[in-house]
């Protein structure tokens, strides 16, 4: 199966996943150790809002590759035609891409660039 022709949104699917298990377990690991603590902290970065945050910094940045940003790009436009009542289209459209980019680096065995993105996400 070529990677490449996988529908982002299953790839977002996956990365959702390896997204959201990075996070927790940084949360854990910096000692928080209630669970509504926990909760409340992962929204930072599990939002729609949060993750387009980070992604949109990181394109200002020129953090990503060209095969990173056709990935990237094929996310945020596809013409999915739901998103959460809490956040507008553009916004879940970036956080959408940055779940299908990681869930993509998953697929490709690449976790030392999940690593580096992820570093960069949570400040190490």
């Amino acid at each position: 199966m070529n990677i490449k022709e996988i529908n982002v949104l299953v790839l977002a699917y996956l990365g959702d996943t390896i997204y959201e298990d990075y996070i927790r377990k940084y949360l854990i690991n910096k000692g928080i150790g209630n669970v509504n603590d926990l909760q409340k902290e992962a929204l930072n970065y599990v939002s729609a809002k949060g993750q387009a945050k980070y992604i949109n910094e990181m394109l200002d940045n020129n953090f990503f590759s060209e095969e990173e940003l056709s990935i990237i790009k094929r996310a945020r436009n596809n013409s999915s035609k739901s998103h959460p009542k809490n956040c507008d289209v553009v916004t879940y459209r970036y956080a959408t891409a940055l779940e299908a980019l990681i869930g993509y680096l998953e697929l490709s065995q690449n976790k030392e660039r999940i690593d580096e993105i992820m570093n960069y996400i949570l400040g190490e």
